[in-house]
């Protein structure tokens, strides 16, 4: 059986930012921000390259004064990935971030002022050939839709966004991305939802403040993956107060654990209970260990104990099951071979390796 990677995603536009292609024709794109003085350019490179080595494909930096705009020649010329300025309420900055080259600047209307001052630019990144976003949150929606619709509803956040775009799009620019953000989980769901069905412009995908890095994980993950599950969603963060660099691991778990993007091994073992009849974490740790690094998309089960293990380990594409210090080893929902605990790790690893020159071959054959 293989681990189906292929899921039915909300069909959009195609937007480039850099030289990464957004949209539905392409991988659902893991970002982040850096948390450092943007005007210390040498911390905030130091921080992208960290962020850019855990995975993170697009980053963004606030761009908040003059001297943060004076670094970003030089974050520019250093980033390896992507690079967008997050503008607020100054939109002199999103010009000044536009004449030093970054690829996308994202741009809250609602606290950037006029309308002339939107205008002004997105005719500058129309010029330059880059990418845009527009961000709703839900903590500064217009006061007029805000008297409209009594609180910063899905309905309202909605509204503000399609406002928004309207008015980019009269002028003829499409290389546009929306985000549409909350700290509570069913308003990002109900508003993403809502606005996926009125547009196809892509979508950027996040749970605003979050939180710590346990409590906003499991958040994150309770807002994002009905969008997943639902086929919305085109980029995604994670917001956490911490080390963004943390974030990184958490957004690829998330796309895993929904199908969504799968770029590394899924491992799945059973909880601890008295019918455990392996050393199965210690057997966990040193799979885990072996495999740091390895991009298959392959799920692997391993299991403890004889009641629910040979049927859940046929159901992976590779498991184990194991009790009285030995496994029986299936592949693809085949009995394999039966394998002692200590060559348990070996074994498995060396059918992910058949398992990948499997899938290679029926690439080969089908193309």
């Amino acid at each position: 059986m293989t681990y189906n990677i292929e899921m039915s995603r909300r069909e959009t536009r195609e937007v480039t930012i850099g030289n990464l292609k957004v949209g539905s024709g392409h991988p659902i794109r893991v970002q982040s921000m850096t948390c450092t003085e943007t005007a210390d350019a040498r911390a905030t490179i130091e921080q992208i390259e960290r962020l850019a080595e855990a995975g993170c494909e697009i980053v963004r930096v606030t761009v908040n004064h003059d001297r943060a705009a004076d670094a970003l020649p030089d974050i520019r010329a250093n980033c390896p990935i992507p690079l967008v300025a997050d503008i607020h309420f100054t939109h002199r900055m999103a010009l000044r971030a536009i004449e030093a080259g970054v690829d996308k600047v994202r741009l809250n209307p609602g606290n950037i002022g006029s309308l002339d001052r939107v205008r002004e630019v997105v005719k500058e990144a129309q010029q330059a050939g880059i990418a845009m976003r527009i961000g709703v949150n839900s903590g500064s929606v217009e006061k007029d839709l805000l008297e409209k619709y009594g609180w910063p509803s899905p309905d309202a956040m909605v509204e503000s966004a399609l406002r928004h775009c309207a008015t980019v799009e009269e002028m003829g620019f499409h290389n546009l991305v929306v985000s549409l953000k909350s700290t509570d989980t069913r308003t990002v769901i109900d508003a993403n939802r809502k606005f996926a069905g009125e547009s196809d412009i892509p979508l950027h995908l996040g749970v605003t403040e979050a939180g710590r890095p346990g409590y906003g994980s499991t958040k994150s993950a309770a807002g994002l993956a009905p969008l997943l599950f639902d086929g919305i969603g085109d980029t995604i963060r994670v917001s956490l107060t911490s080390d963004p660099v943390l974030e990184i691991p958490v957004a690829f778990d998330i796309l895993k654990a929904t199908g969504a993007r799968v770029t590394s091994p899924e491992l799945i073992s059973c909880p601890t209970c008295g019918r455990i009849e392996i050393d199965l974490e210690k057997l966990m740790n040193d799979l885990d260990e072996k495999l740091e690094g390895e991009n298959a998309p392959v799920k692997i089960a391993v299991l403890g104990c004889v009641v629910n293990g040979p049927g859940e380990a046929s159901e992976a594409d590779i498991g184990i099951a194991g009790g009285g210090g030995k496994g029986i080893l299936y592949r693809n929902g085949e009995q394999v071979r039966i394998v002692p605990e200590a060559d348990m790790v070996d074994a498995l690893y060396e059918e992910v390796q058949a398992w990948k020159a499997e899938q290679a071959g029926s690439e080969s054959v089908g193309a």
